[in-house]
């Protein structure tokens, strides 16, 4: 499995150190070991996961490494099992990384995998995220949570001035990108290419507009 992770990050032009790539095949086998238990994702094949959901992720490390290239403060919306937020943590020591999801064993698992790969950067939430109380972050992510206008809306209040919001979707969502407030400015819809993964993928980088 390392050998795979390896490769995956040559290809996306990462530079993982093989620390980092042993933290993504353990936590790609804790992933494996807790859905046999509590499902936390659909996908249970090994090799489906490694496309499905660690390449998907690792194919935005490179672009988010671009809009925040320095240490910050990152929230994960809806993380379920931690994706993207585990791995953005592994990769990226520097952020400080929140993963948020109302589900209480899928936070419990965000803790157990922030343990299990020494992971001090990475912190899980169990709340609502319109709930969520915390100093405000430079980034806010998500992967497949809600529509782009409920996702802003819910994380207005949380968003640090300056900051940014990723969200992670197949084809472009143009009625989506429509759909949202006046006050809120997509400043790119970035495709990206994943790896093994016949699908569309693209990057919907949102702010709050400019008064």
């Amino acid at each position: 499995m390392t050998g795979d992770i390896a490769a995956l990050c040559r290809r996306l032009g990462l530079a993982a150190s093989d620390a980092q790539i042993a933290a993504l095949a353990d936590y790609l086998a804790l992933l494996q070991r807790w859905n046999a238990t509590f499902n936390l994702t659909a996908v249970r094949d090994p090799d489906r996961m490694l496309t499905q959901h660690l390449a998907d992720c690792l194919a935005v490390i490179e672009p988010l490494s671009r809009q925040q290239p320095g240490p910050g403060r990152l929230l994960d919306v809806g993380s379920g099992g931690g994706l993207p937020g585990v791995v953005i943590a592994t990769l990226r020591p520097d952020l400080d990384v929140s993963c948020v999801d109302t589900v209480g064993k899928k936070a419990a698992f965000i803790r157990q995998a922030a343990g299990a790969l020494q992971l001090s950067n990475l912190h899980a939430e169990h709340a609502r995220v319109e709930k969520l109380d915390r100093p405000p972050f430079d980034l806010i992510t998500a992967r497949a949570f809600s529509s782009l206008a409920d996702f802003t809306a819910w994380t207005r209040p949380l968003l640090a001035e300056g900051g940014v919001w990723m969200a992670m979707k197949g084809r472009s969502p143009d009625d989506e990108i429509q759909a949202l407030l006046p006050s809120i400015e997509v400043f790119h819809v970035e495709p990206i290419e994943v790896p093994g993964l016949e699908a569309e993928r693209c990057l919907v980088w949102m702010r709050p507009r400019a008064a």
